[in-house]
């Protein structure tokens, strides 16, 4: 929580603006709209196999008794 907090406090409004305008003019502005559809997928993907994995274990614990 420090650690975010020290982050966050360093990057202003101006440095998100800075930081944008860079990943635009990086990957353009028809590749970023794939970029973020990507990302989101993975984020999906990973939340998806994070709960196949708790309900597996749950499983195994009711198994076991």
């Amino acid at each position: 929580m420090m650690t975010q907090t020290i982050f966050l406090g360093f990057v202003g409004p101006w440095q998100w603006i800075i930081i944008g305008l860079a990943i635009l003019l990086l990957f353009g502005g028809k590749k970023l709209p794939e970029l973020m559809k990507g990302l989101g997928t993975g984020i999906k993907e990973f939340k998806n196999a994070t709960t196949e994995e708790e309900e597996g274990e749950e499983k195994k614990e009711e198994e076991k008794k």
